[in-house]
């Protein structure tokens, strides 16, 4: 599975494509808003109501929810308070206080673990500008969008993305109050959509997946000025999509043709910078400069999520099917991977050829990698030197976005978003208006052995118990030499376990490794 790069496959679209100087400007007032500015001339009061009133009835149920929060021995949930409020991009601050973005009501909320209290903070920007929105055309406009990106910046601020309206948004934590940045829309471009954000010293990196570009805003230590600029994609009438850095700090992304074909793109940021602070060439600088790029293989259709692994290789996930996907660097060479297929709690009565869990964002942290399976309603950790993964059930599952019926337990809670603070995984759930945390340091009540043996205990309470070994790979020789007939009865399982009596001081035996 290896490709080849360095201007070849489309070095005719590349050649083409100047990469514009980065330009200083003042920031216009109009691109933020005034949180004390009310209009006096209201036409259409967009204000009254709550974020369930931009639902019909008939589908609250669908987008709002339809339980209460649940919780098992590694997952715990915890319901907002405020209905229907489709929490969306997620993150936590450097005191472990957790964020996350509502995309139907416009609001930013913050929840406190030790407390295990919410906070979610009125934004009367966001009302203004769809007061004005719906004043504009004569009717009321759904004060919703999706919210994909969130970040903390060491000012004391949360920067968070607004697809749907073409915005940044800021929020300022010690003034509670928010700024409205308009989002640059080329005159050439069908459209911007701002997904994902990174928040990377005093600048703002942010995917725009309609635009096709990656987007950077610098600010300046005084006064209200930002230097923007983009990386256009080298591909036409295609989108970009996930982004990370590496240790030298090049810029990675996928850029890509829906059902045809897309690159994982290297772009050399430092060189860019000392370039453009230096050239004098009227036009602007050649992309093809300060790009590598490397066709995806086949079997690759929508790598989403994007991050930087251990040695430095990428790490892609491929949100159409179970796979995810390594990028070696130095080999130029990827590996593919796979999760577990759904269970069917998450598809109920659908009857498909292939069930996909739908990996959709990936990051690494403290040697993992950590997936949402938002299709299968899981998060997933994969450690890439074991090359063992752990799948976590989220519990909470909304029956309107599965074939669920005559099935009690089934659908999707939609996990759209997480983010990894030490040994917890904390994520959203957008139609079932939770939030929840996976906690990695609960030990799992089994482990797997160099030779791909499975230890597990079992016990009854205040008797007795046994430590188990499950020999797995004779099991799956057996079963696939076993006739239908014999493997319909099932396979004897003395013929691959041994067991061993615990000591009698043995009494909760709960973690294994």
């Amino acid at each position: 599975m290896k490709t080849r790069t360095k201007g070849i496959l489309f070095f005719a679209v590349v050649a083409g494509i100047m990469l514009t100087s980065g330009v200083t400007i003042a920031i216009p007032s109009a691109f933020f808003g005034d949180p004390n500015e009310v209009d006096t001339q209201i036409i259409v009061d967009v204000r009254a109501g709550i974020p369930l009133d931009n639902y019909p009835p008939d589908q609250q149920d669908q987008y709002c929810g339809t339980g209460e929060a649940i919780s098992n021995r590694y997952v715990k949930e915890y319901k907002i308070p405020t209905a229907c409020t489709q929490p969306l991009a997620i993150t936590t601050d450097p005191h472990g206080t957790v964020w996350f973005a509502q995309t139907n009501s416009g609001n930013l909320a913050k929840f406190d673990p030790l407390t295990e209290k919410f906070t979610e903070f009125d934004n009367p920007v966001w009302d203004n500008y769809f007061q004005a929105l719906s004043e504009s055309v004569g009717e009321k406009i759904p004060a919703r969008s999706m919210m994909w990106g969130i970040d903390y910046s060491s000012d004391g601020s949360i920067w968070y993305t607004d697809g749907y309206h073409d915005a940044l948004w800021k929020f300022s934590i010690s003034d509670e109050s928010y700024d409205r940045l308009q989002y640059p829309n080329p005159e050439n471009s069908e459209g911007v959509f701002p997904q994902k954000l990174t928040v990377d010293g005093s600048r703002i990196i942010v995917n725009d997946l309609l635009g096709s570009r990656i987007s950077f805003f610098e600010f300046a230590q005084v006064g209200q000025e930002i230097r923007t600029f983009a990386i256009p994609s080298p591909m036409e009438d295609s989108i970009t999509s996930g982004f990370t850095l590496d240790s030298e700090d090049n810029v990675w992304y996928t850029t890509w043709i829906p059902d045809e074909t897309g690159i994982l793109v290297k772009f050399d940021y430092p060189s860019y910078e000392i370039e453009q602070a230096t050239s004098t060439a009227p036009q602007g600088l050649l992309l093809q400069e300060f790009i590598e790029f490397y066709q995806f293989p086949t079997e690759m259709n929508t790598p989403n999520g994007v991050t930087v692994g251990p040695n430095q290789k990428i790490w892609i996930a491929d949100t159409s099917g179970n796979f995810f996907f390594s990028f070696d660097p130095e080999t130029e060479e990827f590996t593919k991977y796979v999760t577990s297929i759904p269970h069917k709690d998450s598809y109920g009565n659908l009857k498909l050829p292939t069930y996909s869990s739908n990996p959709y964002w990936i990051e690494h942290h403290d040697g993992n990698l950590v997936m949402n399976e938002h299709n299968a309603n899981r998060i997933a950790v994969f450690n890439p030197e074991s090359e063992t993964m752990v799948e976590y059930t989220v519990p909470s599952r909304n029956p309107n976005w599965s074939d669920c019926e005559g099935i009690d337990y089934c659908g999707l809670s939609q996990v759209f978003d997480f983010t990894v603070d030490g040994s917890k995984i904390w994520f959203t759930e957008w139609v079932e208006n939770n939030i929840g945390v996976v906690d990695t340091s609960i030990p799992l009540p089994f482990t797997i052995d160099s030779e791909d043996n499975v230890w597990y205990t079992t016990w009854i309470p205040d008797e007795t118990g046994i430590l188990v070994k499950f020999d797995y790979p004779s099991y799956e020789i057996a079963q696939a030499e076993s006739s239908p007939e014999w493997f319909s009865q099932g396979l004897l399982l003395q013929r691959f376990i041994e067991f061993y009596q615990f000591p009698p001081e043995m009494n909760t035996p709960n973690g294994i490794t």
